[in-house]
């Protein structure tokens, strides 16, 4: 195709790039707008006169029983009744986003022919939906637990879905067991307790007892369990598949989103605070940042083995625990997805969209990975059981391509089908369609052997890769997982529960299994036997993650005022943020108008009490006497300052806002600050928090495109601190356990 034409292509399909949104419009009504003059009528369209009052047997004055012929309440309370589905057994609490795909070039057509996957001209409609596992639909979204991360492509040869998660790796091999593995994640039977979190007696009883979990066990226990934002994670396929090229060859995949904000989480402390101060934080975060325009991204990898390197390793390269380390074979990046539109309604589109490991499209296969083979079985049967048997006939589900068959009939069938409903008839309507024209052709895998229940020997060992994650994390990783993993045995009260898990800590590290047994109160085991590896593997720790140019983009930044606040400043600071695509909120005594030192007000968007520090990424302290006084006084806003170092949070302070934070960390040692007043703009930087006398409103609108430590500016100095998201030489150094938040 010419470049001219393949302009023209794109263009068009800028335009036309979201046909799932034009398609689930056929389905969507707006009363206020496409009935303005309508009235409310019962289903089957009868106009309801009095919809609050139950037909009663009765006089004007009086009351008397309900008459069982009211035909317009029976249908309300019938409906109603019935408006719950059955909920998910696993990954019950989602939030989900519409947006688009599109790869970069044609880099995968050597390893497919899927256009989805190769055709750089055409934009792909996608919705996505990330979830939690473990708890129902009214957990809280920052527990620690595995993310789901589902993706559901429109293409023209059919859906495509990406069932991932957050983990690049599973429990359990064969899903012969998942029912044992979420019966043991689940709340205990006889209690119903805990819900939203693995922390109990079954859940460390299973997987002591299953070394194939340890891989997993510590990447959930690891930071990645809790993460920042569900746009700061990354999404993997979990499962080796395959992808066939057009001279019909085979390679294994492992498929890779990657975020182009960094990966990021939260702290322990952090996100417990939070999921009482705010359990809806993952999902208004998502629609926060698609609302103001900070679309959250990620480019999409493939690790592409072919079929003659399948026996080269130490691992089976089927195996749904073990990773496919980069070194070993790298990622190739060859796409970007972006969300950019939020629901219209949850239930139609969040709760009933319906995700199969099994809808594949031409191009794209399977492998013979256990955990695949049995997922595919699995996803179809559960979306049957949640949605009836036409549940692909849903909006939220339905392909944008023609859906044609002879498939008839079943709950809930919306679909009149004119003709014949048999293969093969004597009109030739509907006939298969041959490969070489584009009908799904299964690759011709030879296949051998007896019928056994087994598995390989390279899926007995279940250490190396464990010990290969927990050596790849940074100091501070490293302390948090064993931090994670001593708080959930703390709450296991069966002290055999606690041995085999330390026991099988053990087998992976002795330092962890001694540090954690001393937290416990368990018994410090023998050094085992397994010799140690210490290999490293990159791209595992979070901080390899961070993008090439530091990034403020979607933010949260928190500024603290009072009554008496300098207005031009906080108006400087915001401005800059903005132009870093950050979000800034004001913080005051009270929700409504606080008055600035020269008369002026701003109004604040939460007061002390309504917000926490928790639930931004940084914190400003506004310069102004009066303001500052106030602030100095006021215990809360001193527990918002130690609570945002303590979580090791930026924190930023000009003039007598500094005053603030001074008194704030007047028991931390080592943490230098600038005077609250003088005639110079120089910045003082100490552990994360950047303080200056003042602030040149000429370079405020500026600075904060030019990032980074080496920049002069009060604001590109304190964006930089807070791209980076956290600093953590406070916790390394010891500075945040000075502080009690």
């Amino acid at each position: 195709m010419t470049s001219i034409a393949t302009a023209v292509k794109r263009t068009f399909d800028e335009m036309t790039s979201d046909q799932k949104q034009a398609d689930l419009l056929r389905d969507t009504v707006d009363p206020q707008k496409d009935y303005p003059s309508a009235g409310m009528t019962t289903m089957h369209g009868m106009l309801i006169e009095n919809p609050e009052t139950w037909l009663k047997a009765t006089d004007p004055k009086g009351t008397g029983p309900a008459l069982l012929e009211d035909q317009v309440a029976l249908e309300k309370i019938h409906r109603f009744d019935h408006e719950p589905i059955p909920e998910r057994i696993v990954h019950a609490r989602g939030v989900g986003a519409h947006g688009h795909f599109r790869v970069f070039d044609e880099t995968a057509k050597k390893y497919t022919f899927a256009p989805v996957l190769t055709d750089p001209s055409r934009t792909t409609p996608v919705f996505v939906r990330f979830s939690t596992v473990q708890g129902p639909r009214g957990s809280a979204d920052t527990v620690r637990d595995v993310r789901g991360f589902a993706t559901k492509f429109y293409t023209p040869e059919g859906n495509w879905d990406i069932v991932g998660n957050n983990i690049p790796v599973f429990f359990i091999q064969d899903a012969m067991q998942f029912p044992d593995f979420v019966h043991a994640v689940k709340p205990e039977p006889h209690n119903e307790v805990p819900t939203g979190q693995s922390a109990h007696n079954n859940f460390w009883d299973f997987v002591s007892l299953q070394s194939q979990t340890t891989h997993t066990v510590f990447w959930v226990m690891s930071d990645r369990g809790i993460p920042r934002s569900l746009r700061m994670m990354q999404g993997f396929g979990v499962n080796t598949f395959t992808l066939i090229n057009a001279e019909g060859e085979r390679h294994f995949v492992k498929f890779h989103w990657t975020p182009e904000l960094g990966v990021h989480s939260l702290v322990w402390d952090e996100a417990l605070k939070i999921n009482g101060q705010d359990p809806d934080y993952h999902r208004k975060d998502l629609e926060e940042a698609i609302v103001t325009g900070a679309y959250p991204k990620w480019t999409l990898g493939i690790q592409v083995l072919p079929e003659s390197r399948e026996h080269e390793f130490d691992f089976d390269i089927l195996d749904a625990t073990k990773i496919w380390p980069e070194e070993l074979v790298p990622i190739e990046y060859i796409g970007e997805m972006t969300l950019n539109r939020c629901v219209d309604e949850f239930f139609a589109e969040t709760e009933q969209v319906a995700f199969c490991t099994s809808h594949i499209v031409p191009g794209i296969g399977f492998s013979d990975d256990p955990l695949l083979q049995g997922r595919n079985f699995s996803y179809l049967d559960t979306q049957q059981s949640r949605l009836g048997t036409n549940w692909e006939q849903l909006p939220i589900n339905r392909p944008v391509c023609p859906v044609l068959n002879h498939i008839r009939d079943g709950k809930h069938q919306s679909k009149i089908t004119k003709g014949l409903n048999y293969w093969p008839n004597r009109y030739n309507t509907l006939p298969p369609t041959d490969g070489a024209k584009g009908g799904y052709h299964e690759y011709a895998q030879k296949v051998h052997g007896m019928k056994l229940r087994t598995r390989a020997p390279k899926f007995q060992e279940h250490f190396n890769q464990t010990e290969l994650f927990y050596n790849s994390l940074s100091p501070v990783e490293k302390k948090h997982l064993i931090e994670a993993i001593s708080f959930e045995l703390d709450h296991c009260d069966d002290p055999v529960v606690n041995k085999n898990a330390i026991l099988l800590l053990n087998e992976i590290d002795h330092e962890v299994a001694r540090a954690v047994a001393i937290n416990v109160g368990g018994d410090i085991p023998p050094k085992p036997k397994r010799d140690s590896h210490k290999k490293r593997a990159v791209r595992i720790s979070q901080m390899e993650f961070a993008p090439e140019k530091p990034l403020i983009k979607s933010r949260r930044i928190a500024i603290l005022i009072d009554d008496g606040f300098e207005k031009d400043a906080v108006e400087g600071l915001r401005a800059a943020m903005k132009l870093g695509s950050a979000t800034t909120f004001i913080i005051g005594p009270r929700r409504g108008e606080i008055s600035s030192a020269t008369g002026t007000s701003v109004m604040a968007d939460h007061h002390f009490e309504g917000q926490r520090s928790t639930l931004f990424d940084a914190l400003f302290i506004a310069p102004g006497s009066g303001s500052a006084e106030k602030l100095r006084n006021n215990g809360r806003v001193i527990h918002w300052v130690r609570e945002a170092f303590g979580h090791c949070k930026a924190i930023g302070a000009l003039g007598e806002g500094i005053d603030v934070v001074r008194k704030a960390l007047q028991d931390v040692e080592g943490v230098s600050l600038a005077p609250p007043s003088g005639e110079t703009d120089d910045v003082t930087v100490s552990y994360g928090v950047v303080t200056a006398p003042k602030i040149s409103l000429l370079s405020a609108a500026t600075d904060v495109l030019m990032i980074g430590s080496h920049e002069k500016g009060f604001v590109s100095k304190f964006a930089y601190e807070i791209s980076k998201h956290r600093c953590f030489e406070r916790e390394t150094d010891g500075l945040n356990k000075q502080v009690a938040f």
